[in-house]
């Protein structure tokens, strides 16, 4: 690579890492998601803004003869790349104590009947013919593959998104928070392993296989068999890795060590065809000590430091690049967008609901959990972009899963500030005298030190 090519990829990225900062800091003062003025810079910069704004500059960011179109694709490719696994990475190594003990009754419920409720009813409705599959396809033409990914898109609620409202609310510590992350983390957890099984299905069924059948029951083998090692095995054998005196990686640099745990993952994951991002949250997971955590506060200080230049600089840019590649022109659908933005939430909203009514919460906690876990965020975002790299959702559906990600998160943070301003309980049993629910507001003084926080999500 020449200079004046590396200047110039340089210079892309650069404008990049502009946008991002400047339009996802000016939304987080409007009260509004980081993560959706990150995607609003990638759609400024993009095909249907400045391509037709400003043709000659676009050119030159995106398909300079010194650099080649191409060429920057690729480069821009593994940037994107490297920011969605590092993110899926973080979020799998947040899992710290989430299965407390007054929790597992609650926990199950919403296990039980609120993630595979809807999950089950659109695979259903979707293999009965009900719901027309066929819009949703993606050019691999796995229809299969594209109703699991739209039955996933239903259930997967965001951890990151959620911790951030939880955090910036100030109400993180709480009950209310812990049965959240507890359930999203193994619901997000099973709901991952669907894609990972959706995109061995797409690569296995192609003209050119010549026994598809056998291929494909082969990878469907390969992928449970990663998961359940990694869910299982390798929490206690990192453990036993990071506690032994010959470790000298691990004493030189924990965050080199954790980085390479990473790549670890993604390059086993590659070498036995499991999805890649799904391998990166593993890792995250067990790096944590898996489900009983534990282990997370002996690579704090690394995970901060990684999590902390993910977010400055990696972890935007993926966002921009999510904008950047949305359709809005002749594939794009108003009418998809909004029958997927109602059906889902109105779903998702009823089996938590159910699963919430039937663990014993009262009407307050019910909505609260329901509007709650119906947040996609950065989860649904990723299921989207990973869905449509493989070529398992058409690019209508990956807009409407993007915005689908983006407005849900948008509900859960108005929602919880709107409540906490109220000075209403997130969860009766957190304070048995608290005012009933929906009816008028407390005093000023006498409401909680959150309501004034912001509900900003990343």
């Amino acid at each position: 690579m020449t200079e004046q090519e590396l200047g110039t990829l340089i210079l892309t990225f650069g404008v990049f890492l502009c946008f991002v900062h400047v339009l996802g800091y000016l939304f987080e003062r409007l009260r509004q998601p980081r993560l959706v003025g990150e995607i609003v810079a990638g759609i400024l910069l993009g095909p249907f803004v400045l391509k037709k704004l400003a043709p000659q500059v676009s050119d030159f960011l995106f398909a300079n003869p010194a650099l080649g179109e191409d060429r920057t694709k690729v480069i821009l490719g593994f940037i994107y790349w490297l920011g969605i696994l590092l993110l899926m990475f973080i979020s799998g190594s947040q899992v710290k104590r989430l299965l407390s003990k007054e929790n597992r009754r609650e926990t199950a419920w919403i296990l039980g009947i609120g993630t595979p409720l809807p999950f089950l009813l659109v695979m259903g409705l979707g293999l009965a013919g009900i719901i027309p599959v066929g819009p949703l396809v993606g050019v691999q033409g796995v229809a299969i593959s594209a109703l699991l990914v739209l039955a996933s898109a239903v259930a997967v609620t965001s951890i990151p998104v959620i911790s951030r409202i939880f955090n910036d609310l100030g109400i993180l510590h709480t009950r209310f928070a812990s049965l959240i992350l507890g359930s999203a983390v193994l619901e997000d957890i099973a709901l991952w392993g669907v894609l990972a099984v959706a995109t061995a299905l797409t690569r296995q069924t192609s003209l050119a296989e010549q026994n598809i059948v056998g291929s494909t029951a082969q990878h469907l083998v390969i992928t449970f068999a990663f998961m359940g090692a990694a869910i299982l095995l390798m929490p206690h054998m990192l453990r036993v890795l990071g506690n032994a005196r010959w470790n000298i990686l691990l004493r030189a640099s924990r965050l080199a060590y954790a980085i390479i745990i990473l790549f670890a993952y993604v390059g086993l994951a590659a070498y036995l065809g499991v999805n890649l991002v799904f391998a990166a949250f593993l890792a995250g997971f067990g790096l944590a000590g898996g489900i009983a955590g534990g282990e997370r506060e002996h690579y704090a200080d690394a995970l901060e430091s990684i999590s902390k230049f993910s977010y400055g600089i990696f972890i935007p840019v993926y966002f921009a690049l999510v904008g950047y590649r949305l359709v809005f022109g002749r594939d794009f659908s108003p009418t998809m967008l909004v029958a997927f933005l109602l059906g889902s939430s109105l779903l998702s909203l009823i089996s938590v609901g159910l699963a919430a009514r039937l663990a014993g919460f009262r009407r307050l906690d019910i909505l609260n959990l329901a509007i709650t876990t119906n947040a996609r965020g950065g989860p649904g975002i990723v299921l989207a972009s990973v869905a449509f790299d493989a070529g398992i959702i058409s690019a209508a559906f990956y807009t409407t899963l993007v915005l689908t990600a983006i407005i849900t998160s948008q509900m859960a943070g108005l929602w919880l500030r709107y409540v906490l301003s109220r000075g209403w309980p997130l969860l009766s049993t957190d304070n048995d005298e608290a005012p009933e629910p929906l009816l008028p507001p407390l005093p000023s003084g006498q409401r909680l030190a959150g309501a004034n926080a912001s509900a900003s999500v990343s």
